[in-house]
């Protein structure tokens, strides 16, 4: 045991580092999980982007813990995980989301998702009542890997204040974000 806390200490520097930003608890389970299965060495990552076509993000705005929202027509807005946060997070296979009408402030947790890997929290990226909340993923979790700007997407909301959208980061300045990180 000894052992895989000396693993744990080396990988939490050179495998977990899309992972480790989503949490440090995030990269201690993926860490764990490889001691359990007896998997070592370093793995590298591919540069990561946030999504394949810029049209599909054009109308996103993300925060710095890797959620996305995007407003609609009506003023409301839809709320998910970045291509980023999905693939730092492996296989999605629960969602665990709010119910409809819980208030929420900017940067309050609001679910969880868990994967095969390992489970992260979900924060709002503005303040505002939920008014939806995905159903499709109580039986299909893993359209949040498949579709994470479409289908994969975890809740609408009202938007209370439509000047915290003024502090999310755009496409370009989220990919970059993401390097920074990444580096």
């Amino acid at each position: 045991m000894a052992g895989c806390g000396l693993l744990l200490r080396a990988l939490s520097s050179s495998l977990c580092p899309s992972v480790r930003v989503l949490s440090r608890p995030v990269c201690r389970s993926v860490c764990r999980t490889l001691c359990r299965t007896n998997l070592s060495g370093p793995q590298s990552h591919p540069r990561r982007s946030v999504a394949s076509s810029s049209r599909v993000c054009a109308a996103l705005k993300f925060t710095d813990k890797h959620e996305w929202i995007r407003v609609g027509e009506d003023g409301t807005g839809t709320v998910g995980i970045s291509k980023f946060a999905q693939e730092a997070l492996g296989d999605v296979v629960y969602c665990g989301l709010p119910e409809v009408g819980t208030q929420l402030a900017q940067q309050d947790e609001f679910g969880a998702l868990e994967s095969v890997k390992a489970a992260s929290e979900l924060y709002s990226p503005l303040t505002g009542e939920v008014v939806e909340v995905n159903a499709l993923l109580a039986d299909k979790p893993g359209l949040v890997n498949s579709s994470c700007y479409e289908d994969g997407w975890l809740m609408k909301m009202t938007i209370a204040k439509p000047a915290e959208l003024d502090v999310l980061m755009d496409e370009a300045s989220y990919e970059r974000y993401i390097r920074s990180i990444e580096d």
